[in-house]
């Protein structure tokens, strides 16, 4: 895997987003190159770089594993914004994302998932001492005067509104990087986010804890649950039929659970991403 990062500016973003359909990525293209693009939030655990600059994390190093197997060895990491991931995607400045996105059915529409490759709860980020005796997101919208954070483009915000959490208290910040100042300083009383973004966020952090107990949110009766996978553009099937093919014969293995629980996984998450499908993802179920 290539250990270099190269940053994709929202500029260079925009500019790409004009150009028209291009000829699709096939397996066979992306051997011939010797590397295949991919994409990171630069998110710890899920995607991120580390202080030597290598690609790490649950989608990182399952991706590695798996186009490994495929006979491509080298993958060249961007890191952009999580809400570009997908216009970045699309607009073809890499082949695929690995950051653990959560597949949901307006995400389906826009992209093509592979089988779930992680999941994981909900949680929150607040202050030392949880003054505001915070157990879940739906005890952000008992008080109108609470503020809670989100990362912009992140699930978190369609739970918040499924909870009818309006856009007056939610407070858009652009980066998992930037949740501890934004609760440190008071700009907002939580952070939202999944259990084990709160968890990295705490290590060598002060002032801030996760809070506990909490309660996942349910939303239309169910409990929230994220379901993290591998998108790629519809029109690259090939190269996407052949990932997901190598996906689905990695998950069987003892080398895929490792590396979920070693990220902090428990055993019980590693088994639901094992269980459900995409299909039904997709279709909301």
């Amino acid at each position: 895997m290539m250990k270099a990062f190269r940053f994709v500016s929202l500029a260079a973003l925009a500019l790409a987003g004009g150009l028209g359909a291009a000829q699709a990525t096939t397996l066979d293209e992306v051997k011939s190159n010797g590397y295949i693009r991919g994409a990171s939030a630069n998110e710890v655990p899920y995607s991120f770089m580390d202080e030597n600059g290598t690609a790490k994390g649950i989608g990182p190093d399952v991706a590695a594993a798996v186009f490994k197997s495929m006979g491509v060895g080298e993958i060249d990491w961007s890191v952009t914004p999580f809400g570009s991931l997908i216009p970045g995607l699309k607009a073809k400045r890499f082949d695929f994302v690995a950051a653990e996105q959560n597949i949901l059915p307006d995400r389906c529409k826009q992209v093509t998932f592979t089988e779930p490759n992680s999941s994981y709860g909900e949680g929150l980020l607040i202050p030392a001492g949880n003054p505001k005796k915070l157990h879940s997101y739906e005890d952000i919208k008992k008080d109108p005067s609470l503020k809670v954070a989100i990362v912009s483009g992140a699930d978190q915000l369609d739970f918040l509104h499924g909870l009818g959490v309006p856009d007056s208290q939610i407070v858009m910040i652009q980066a998992n990087a930037d949740a501890l100042s934004t609760v440190q300083t008071g700009r907002a009383d939580a952070y939202a986010a999944t259990e084990l973004t709160v968890a990295q966020l705490l290590k060598g952090a002060t002032g801030v804890e996760q809070a506990e107990p909490f309660s996942d949110p349910v939303i239309s009766g169910k409990p929230v649950r994220s379901y993290g996978g591998f998108d790629f553009r519809p029109e690259d099937k090939d190269l996407f039929d052949a990932f997901n093919k190598a996906l689905v014969e990695f998950k069987k293995t003892d080398d895929y659970k490792k590396i979920l629980t070693s990220y902090g996984l428990s055993p019980e998450s590693v088994e639901a991403a094992r269980t459900k499908t995409t299909v039904d993802l997709c279709a909301g179920k």
